[in-house]
């Protein structure tokens, strides 16, 4: 079994909030795949399904993102799930707006959910590393990643979530360039390469 987490805030108030793009990312990856209805369990929200050939489970911790890694930690220790069948689709200051990068293990980059599951289950899992780009100070961080989405970035959300939704069997198959590739084919095709961004 494989194990996709999405990272986020629990609730209403955060919903939109660009730390939440983990959360979006599963949901339509849900969404997409006909996964079952989200029930509660491991302290989060979890939904199985079948993704090509593999069975997945989708986890939305709801502990609050700094506990993220208690809620991971359940799951993968219940199901017996290693390390390198883990993804986490999380949001990524280091990375441009409607960007996306595979990497496995690493630094957490100042990440909380990151931190917190490497604290509690390992660090050699998946990052599912979606780009949200970087306010331009380090004190503006913490209020941009907990304010909403702008209108104007919306669609390249959007597309974003449903390119990782499109490339899936490939990230359960473990093609993790392949995942990469098609997921950058799809955004540059709906015209969202760095430098139409970053005239929008």
């Amino acid at each position: 079994m494989r194990l996709f987490v999405g990272l986020g805030n629990p609730g209403a108030k955060y919903a939109g909030n660009r730390h939440n793009i983990g959360f979006l990312a599963i949901d339509e990856i849900a969404r997409r795949h006909r996964f079952a209805p989200w029930r509660s369990r491991f302290q989060g929200q979890v939904s199985e399904g079948t993704i090509g050939n593999e069975r997945v489970m989708l986890l939305k911790p709801q502990t609050y993102m700094n506990e993220s890694g208690q809620s991971v930690g359940e799951a993968m220790r219940f199901y017996k799930i290693g390390l390198p069948d883990i993804s986490v689709f999380h949001d990524e200051l280091d990375l441009a707006p409607a960007k996306m990068r595979v990497k496995v293990g690493g630094g957490n980059a100042g990440h909380n959910g990151l931190r917190s599951i490497t604290a509690h289950c390992g660090n050699d899992y998946r990052r599912i590393r979606l780009g949200i780009g970087h306010p331009g100070d380090k004190a503006l961080v913490l209020h941009f990643v907990l304010a909403d989405f702008a209108k104007a970035e919306w669609p390249w959300v959007e597309d974003l979530c449903t390119a990782c939704a499109d490339a899936a069997p490939l990230l359960a198959d473990g093609e993790d360039a392949s995942f990469q590739n098609k997921v950058h084919l799809f955004m540059e095709g709906r015209g969202h390469g760095a430098a139409k961004l970053a005239g929008a």
